[in-house]
């Protein structure tokens, strides 16, 4: 009995530490075939295929909507209720957010409908129809040739796209499949009138901050709520006060029972991009070229403004939604960098180059066009690597930027309408000088100039160092020469004779007549503008005589796709904001030598990392009171109340706010990072080290209920044990 109980421990022991293989793909919603169909139910899925995506009946698709196709949301109520992530609404929530009513520290909860507030700008998408467009694709590209036009995709989506809205009433999209293998036409119906329902404080939804950001465990309430509003028919209308919520299609019912290791997940959203099709030499730039360049700078960039942030409330509110941008992908940039080394995936995609080599060798028309395609993307490569990383350090510190970068370039928008219209000076009170105004003031609006004339010391120094004089424009030469390369005197120059960078004085020289060129010459202006990108893509062109990556990668996707279809394998294209589905399971992770994660994190997780004197491991006192009471209601399990839990669905940015759905359908969370083990997804899915993070979706209502006391957002709810 004892050595039957030492191999059944043996076995269970096995099968927790086991690595579970994931099925890797973002499988395009319309293009659910038998052979996937079957794998998934093999996999665990309990409901019809069908029922995921079906364009002439109600299907899950019809709930799951992409809100300006840089996150994922899904419709959980008849009267228009929408949730997604609180990282989604992130800009949404600070915009509205003001030292007095802080929304993102303090959260924000309409009680009633009166009390939603509109977001300007914000579209949410329903996707309704997908056809293939192949066809019709070429026979533009064709009919444009035959008159001597161009045809390039652009022009031809143009002219696709505009046909099918007319016809069809609704916002259409032509996307390229396989870099220009296939092409589908997408319909989407298309709302505007959105309004912000509901937002835990950051120190519920992002709890942990950066530190645990693409790490595990986690214990984010990484959730908002909107609500859809039309016209008194339903459909899309500009926002009124005489809409009403609209009534979706189709709701997704919340399941109440909770998840455990093993179950199925199914994610659907619209993730953003790819590259899988990447060449090894591809992801070589990207490991040793470009991506070191970005993690570095933008590290520094972070280090200054957080150094401000820590000091003022004020100032942290106004770089709040900046620095969350710039730290996500920083951090996911040096991810990368890390995983591509540990997993050797340039090695990997060298294998692959092999067996395309030999492939395209097997055919003497194919050896003929193609056989010295990968040496000629190595080489290329190879020659223009110098010019990369300088021309990358440029992009960081001259051109990427909201608060004197930005300033600096709305000259560049004055210019070109003042060059347009034929004019030569800005009168106050015209349309141009209003634009003009505007746009400075909006800037003026988010920095504070003690922090730009850091960004700008460090900057300027970053640019002297590490880009050629070659690339140095006439004012940048000048700069260096008159204050030796001292980037602290350069900074201090440019602060002391903008007119740009001191609002005061800039609102009075604009309430006259001004010539254009006076804000051409402006300091600021001409350190952004000295060097322009055009400089480099010169040195690129004489390097590359002819040749250009963009071109040849596209040709190596379109070949590796030929092979493999000729070898009967079942694929996907590389992610490009159209609906896709992806499935999984529940699971844990062993990261690395000696180190093992379950699959779930619980409320405890805030305790054991509470600290009241950091930033992103505070909890306000309501919050912490109601974890120590364990008053989980309705929604804990066996006195816990689980947090978030790892999935290994392949997902990448845009799938932010995908529904994770259980076998019978129905949400059970939202998936909301990945680990940092996963961040070389952009170019390789590893089966045992991705996995997906998600918010359950028990702990949500959790929140709405103990926390927020929003019930009647729960009341609008369809819940579900199953």
């Amino acid at each position: 009995m004892k050595h039957i109980t030492r191999i059944i421990t043996l076995l269970v022991m096995l099968s927790i530490f086991s690595p579970v293989k994931a099925d890797e793909g973002m499988w395009l919603i319309n293009l659910l075939d038998k052979n996937l169909a079957v794998k998934m139910k093999k996999a665990g899925l309990k409901i019809d295929p069908k029922i995921i995506y079906d364009q002439n009946n109600t299907s899950l698709s019809d709930a799951i909507v992409a809100l300006d196709f840089g996150c994922t949301g899904s419709m959980i109520s008849e009267e228009g209720l929408l949730i997604t992530n609180h990282h989604c609404a992130y800009g949404d929530i600070h915009s509205q957010s003001t030292p007095e009513k802080n929304y993102l520290e303090d959260g924000f909860w309409a009680m009633n409908r009166d009390q939603e507030i509109p977001i300007k700008g914000k579209s949410v998408f329903f996707l309704r129809k997908v056809i293939d467009g192949t066809n019709e694709v070429r026979e533009v590209q064709d009919s444009l040739e035959s008159l001597g036009q161009r045809a390039g995709f652009r022009k031809v989506s143009y002219i696709i796209e505009k046909k099918h809205s007319k016809e069809s009433g609704m916002e259409v999209m032509a996307m390229s499949m396989w870099k220009g293998t296939k092409y589908y036409i997408f319909y989407y119906e298309v709302y505007t009138d959105i309004r912000l329902v509901g937002a835990p404080p950051v120190s519920i939804a992002a709890y942990g901050g950066d530190t645990d950001n693409w790490e595990w465990p986690q214990h984010k309430g990484d959730f908002a709520l909107y609500r859809v509003y039309g016209n008194k028919d339903g459909k899309p209308a500009k926002y009124s006060a005489n809409n009403t919520p609209i009534t979706p299609k189709k709701v997704l019912n919340i399941s109440t029972k909770g998840v455990k290791e093993g179950d199925f997940t199914m994610i659907m959203g619209f993730p953003g991009r790819t590259n899988r099709y990447r060449s090894s030499f591809g992801v070589n730039e990207i490991e040793k070229v470009t991506n070191p360049v970005s993690v570095k700078v933008r590290g520094g960039k972070l280090r200054i403004m957080n150094s401000f942030m820590e000091q003022d409330p004020k100032t942290r509110l106004i770089y709040a939604d900046h620095y969350f941008g710039i730290s996500n992908v920083q951090e996911l940039q040096a991810g990368e960098v890390l995983n591509f080394r540990r997993f050797g995936v340039a090695n990997i995609k060298a294998q692959e180059e092999k067996e395309l080599q030999q492939w395209i060798e097997s055919n003497p028309e194919r050896k003929a066009k193609y056989s010295n395609l990968i040496k000629d993307l190595r080489d290329t490569y190879n020659a223009i690597a110098d010019i990369t990383t300088q021309k990358k350090y440029y992009q960081e510190t001259m051109v990427a930027g909201q608060g004197f970068i930005f300033i600096a370039n709305r000259v560049n928008s004055l210019k070109t309408a003042s060059d347009r219209d034929n004019i030569d000076t800005l009168i106050p009170g015209s349309r141009l000088h209003r634009s003009f105004i505007r746009q400075v003031e909006k800037g003026y609006s988010n920095l504070v100039m003690e922090v730009e004339k850091e960004l700008m010391r460090y900057q300027v120094r970053e640019f002297l160092a590490n880009v050629k004089s070659e690339f140095w424009g006439e004012y940048i030469t000048w700069l260096n020469t008159e204050f030796k390369g001292d980037a602290n005197k350069i900074t201090d120059y440019i602060f002391n004779n903008s007119i740009l960078l001191n609002p005061d004085k800039f609102r009075e020289v604009t309430s006259k007549p001004q010539p254009i060129s006076f804000y051409i010459q402006d300091p600021v202006h001409q350190l952004a503008s000295s060097t322009k990108i055009t400089d480099f893509r010169e040195e690129e062109n004489k390097a590359i005589r002819g040749k250009n990556t963009y071109t040849m990668e596209n040709l190596y996707t379109k070949l590796l796709y030929q092979m493999r279809e000729e070898k009967g394998e079942i694929q996907y294209p590389d992610a490009n904001s159209t609906m896709r589905l992806t499935y999984g399971t529940v699971g844990p992770i062993n990261p690395s030598d000696g180190v093992y994660y379950s699959a779930h994190s619980t409320a405890q997780g805030f305790l054991d990392k509470y600290n009241p004197n950091s930033y992103e491991f505070n909890i306000k006192p309501e919050v912490l009171s109601l974890i120590k009471s364990k008053d989980w209601g309705r929604w804990g399990t066996k006195g816990t109340m689980y947090v978030n839990f790892l999935s290994n669905n392949d997902i990448t940015g845009g799938n932010s706010g995908s529904p994770v759905l259980n076998a019978h359908g129905n949400l059970i969370g939202l998936a909301f990072d990945g680990n940092k083990e996963s961040l070389a997804g952009d170019a390789y899915f590893h089966p045992e080290m991705n996995k997906c993070v998600n918010v359950d979706i028990r702990y949500v209502l959790w929140i709405i209920e103990k926390y927020a006391k929003a019930t009647h957002l729960l009341d609008e709810m369809n819940l579900t044990t199953k």
